[in-house]
């Protein structure tokens, strides 16, 4: 583990997060030194649209975190979102190539490598790519086939993606605020490398990353990543179907969604609020506000359970645990757990210290997690874009139990 400070880089719709931590070698935590969020300008739902006021933000939130911190900050971990995000089954095979027969870490590289050579539509390109497992000979369902006897082997993989003119807008605005990129992950795997515990990922778990502009969602199973997606419905729909439906400004919106928003209540009561821009009071019942709320959280949950099931049947022992700012609505949980009908819980990000309480810190949290193996010091470019090599070194260490 590295001894340097490590920082993660959260750029989400609404919001610019940056957290700082100092690994702690004698319990192999993280002791937070910095975290610093400003609101986001230059976004929407996830993409960058205007590079230059994006840059300016992260400058102050890395300027302020430096701060805090007392050191330098040169390289960053940052997410990638956006509903452009893709994934893709692939499978390759090749002639194992040693005489005695076993599987060399060779043959392993070589196959994955072979699985990877597909074509993609123009301005695609492969992030990241995740073994599935192996076939040897015809033997399915193998994890670990360094050593074993055979001559022919498959990789099967998960392929995670961009589309590449919004990938350029990305490095761009985080370069031009002078900082380097360490590596890019993609949002919800940043998330679950946060909040899901090993049990979860082996039983079979949905992950559900709610945040401002878009949801987020992926799967594990058996230790094994199977889906990734990216909605364009968040948090902030639930605002705009607020105002919309109490007929209000969506600044008064947002301060009746965090003050008075419930998912899942039947309260008859009456709210009276002063509105922001006005100054009259607007008065609607908790019950209208409630069934507006449930609506759009209900159509977010319905989707992502929509999108799951045509990529394949999955059982989900594990349950679904949700993240992202959107998971502070309260009884988002129970309304969660009776519609989709399985077990929900919070995921809040672990191995941190101070231990982090707050959902939304889920993604840059898990960067940080996810993204330290590409710590060590590297030249510009090579912070960006890892050989294949270190990557598949990188997944066959994962794969190993």
């Amino acid at each position: 583990m590295s001894n340097h400070i490590l920082v993660g880089l959260d750029i989400g719709s609404s919001t610019i997060k940056s957290l700082a931590v100092m690994p702690k070698k004698e319990d192999a935590t993280f002791e937070i030194l910095s975290q610093v969020s400003e609101p986001a300008r230059g976004i929407r739902r996830g993409l960058i649209t205007n590079t230059a006021e994006v840059s300016e933000v992260i400058a102050s939130v890395l300027q302020k975190t430096q701060n805090e911190c007392g050191k330098k900050i040169e390289d960053v971990f940052v997410n990638i979102g956006g509903c452009h995000i893709f994934s893709k089954n692939s499978r390759g095979t090749i002639i194992v190539s040693r005489a005695d027969e076993k599987i060399s870490e060779e043959d392993i590289e070589r196959a994955i490598q072979a699985a990877q050579t597909f074509s993609l539509p123009a301005n695609r390109e492969i992030l990241q790519v995740f073994p599935k497992g192996f076939i040897v000979d015809g033997e399915t369902k193998i994890q670990q086939p360094l050593g074993l006897e055979g001559v022919r082997l498959e990789a099967e993989i998960l392929v995670v993606g961009y589309f590449t003119p919004y990938f350029k807008n990305l490095t761009k605005a985080v370069l031009d605020a002078g900082y380097q990129i360490s590596h890019i992950i993609c949002n919800p795997i940043a998330s679950a490398s946060a909040v899901l515990t090993a049990q979860e990922r082996e039983l079979g778990t949905l992950l559900i990353d709610i945040g401002a502009g878009t949801t987020s969602f992926c799967v594990y199973q058996e230790n094994t990543l199977m889906t990734v997606g990216i909605i364009p419905i968040g948090s902030f729909n639930i605002t705009a179907d607020i105002a919309t439906g109490l007929a209000t400004h969506i600044d008064t919106a947002e301060q009746i969604k965090l003050k008075f928003g419930i998912c899942g209540s039947r309260a008859q009561k009456t709210i009276k609020i002063k509105e922001q821009e006005s100054g009259e009071m607007l008065s609607f019942s908790q019950k209208k506000l409630n069934s507006i709320i449930e609506a759009r959280v209900l159509e977010i949950l319905q989707e992502i359970q929509k999108k799951v099931k045509s990529v394949g049947p999955f059982s989900f022992p594990g349950g679904v645990v949700l993240c992202g700012g959107g998971a502070y609505l309260p009884k988002i949980k129970d309304f969660s757990k009776k519609s989709l009908k399985m077990a929900c819980r919070i995921g809040k990000p672990k191995g941190f210290f101070p231990k982090i309480d707050s959902p939304d810190l889920s993604c840059v949290a898990g960067l940080i997690l996810d993204g330290q193996d590409f710590s060590e010091p590297s030249p510009p470019i090579s912070r960006i874009f890892k050989t294949i090599l270190e990557k598949i070194k990188k997944m066959l260490k994962d794969l190993i139990p």
